[in-house]
């Protein structure tokens, strides 16, 4: 075994210690080793040199070019981490108001529920937004930070289609389905980052639309499988159109699929009036409109039975979707405040609001009527077609307070060579859409009492 001179030790040393030091001097250029700096160290006299002595020098310097590289990859590795570390922290946020279970992002399984509880029992109501891009996406989540309060994203089969895209091959409602899961997915990766508690559902299902349902809940089960939760928070199935004992028996065996992996299933009695999503029942029986306490005790009974079975209840009582003139729209919330009294005493139970309740077709009712259905136990409400309205005004705003800049990629009033290009990008007009959505959202929280609940 032959030992390396006390030159080729500085060889070694000097070679090895520029290259590292390249690597945090320069770590955006690969380290070089100067050559002729080699050179000099290794023609210096020694003791014992040798050709294999020069040589291991040599390799050995060669090798601190790697370790420099390798010190390079540590350092956007240390970066990497500093992101996760980060996530992390947001994700350990502890909220003094909420139950324990209750962390930001997403919410599923025995959090959702006791979320839920907490908003019935300090009577506040979680807005259920509607959505169909990122940009609503995002907006619900900026709603709910300024607010400093939980928020529900919806996506309806509609809504999933419009993510997937247009042109996108819907053949067994494929695109629908995408769509659904590819939004669902965005919002597991941004919803964190806000700090606030994120349920992830989608909407309206009729019996038609089963596919679409099922599809989705397998998604949510192969995520099970390899996370220990579902998905999605939660789905609602609608299935007023059918007689009650077919809506119940069918809600009843989902539900005992959906409670294996901690879904909680929404189900709706009578008849949400108006159109939405493709969904019309502008000429529905007014009759249809009010749901009776006897038919929501049915429900609660057989849907109560399944184990491990959570559950809300769209209970009609007049509600209607979309905006219409004053007078139009009767709703009668007394309706859910007797169904709480019948199913009370059916049940000998303490509790004054054993059933969640949810509320649709809340967008353009009266801040008196929200305010005494959420008293009866209401815990999410719908809102849609007024956050529709609040995009579309904020992106036409933007085109009109900047209208001189958008009729040609140049030319303005600065300049017939000017460019418009930064007036024109897609991000701008979007970003005044979000904005304005989120502050008519922070303005519904506040009407449901959703504010500082964090």
């Amino acid at each position: 075994h032959i030992m390396p001179s006390k030159a080729c030790s500085v060889a070694i040393a000097g070679v090895g210690a520029y290259a590292a030091a390249q690597a945090f001097l320069a770590p955006s250029v690969s380290p070089q080793v100067n050559q002729q700096q080699v050179r000099n160290l290794r023609q210096q006299p020694a003791a014992t040199e040798s050709s294999s002595t020069a040589a291991g020098a040599l390799t050995l310097g060669v090798a601190g070019v790697a370790v420099a590289s390798a010190a390079q990859v540590g350092k956007r590795t240390a970066r990497r981490s500093q992101v996760v570390r980060q996530a992390t922290a947001v994700a350990e946020k502890v909220f003094t108001k909420m139950p324990a279970s209750v962390k930001p992002g997403v919410v599923t399984g025995q959090a959702l529920v006791d979320l839920l509880n907490y908003a019935k029992e300090n009577e506040f109501a979680i807005p259920g937004v509607n959505v169909v891009s990122s940009s609503s996406v995002n907006a619900c989540m900026e709603a709910a930070k300024k607010a400093g309060g939980p928020v529900m994203v919806t996506f309806s089969r509609g809504g999933g289609q419009f993510l997937a895209g247009k042109a996108a091959d819907n053949t067994d409602d494929a695109a629908c389905i995408a769509g659904t899961v590819a939004g669902a997915l965005h919002v597991r990766q941004v919803a964190k980052l806000y700090g606030v508690p994120v349920i992830l559902h989608t909407d309206h299902c009729q019996k038609s639309w089963l596919p679409w349902f099922d599809g989705l809940i397998e998604a949510s089960e192969e995520y099970f499988e390899k996370n220990g939760e579902p998905l999605f928070s939660s789905h609602m199935l609608d299935l007023s159109e059918e007689s009650l004992e077919d809506n119940i028996s069918i809600c009843k065996k989902y539900l005992e699929r959906m409670a294996k992996i901690n879904l909680l299933l929404e189900m709706e009695l009578g008849v949400t009036g108006g159109e939405e999503d493709g969904v019309d029942n502008t000429d529905v029986d007014s009759s249809r409109l009010y749901t009776q306490p006897e038919e929501v005790w049915q429900v609660y009974e057989e849907l109560s039975s399944v184990p491990n079975g959570n559950f809300t209840v769209a209970a009609a009582f007049g509600n209607v979707h979309g905006v219409y003139a004053p007078g139009n729209v009767s709703l009668k919330p007394v309706i859910l405040h007797n169904t709480q009294k019948y199913i009370k005493e059916k049940l000998g139970c303490e509790s004054d609001k054993p059933v969640s309740f949810v509320f649709h077709g809340g967008s353009g009712s009266s801040l008196e009527d929200i305010r005494y259905a959420i008293e009866a136990g209401v815990v999410k409400m719908n809102i849609d077609t007024d956050t529709q309205w609040a995009f579309w005004d904020g992106m036409n705003e933007y085109q009109k307070k900047n209208k001189d800049y958008l009729q040609a990629q140049i030319g303005n009033p600065e300049g017939a060579e000017k460019p418009n290009k930064k007036y024109y990008d897609p991000r701008m007009s979007l970003r005044s859409g979000e904005e304005f959505m989120a502050e008519r959202l922070v303005k519904c929280m506040e009407d449901l009492k959703c504010i500082d609940r964090l």
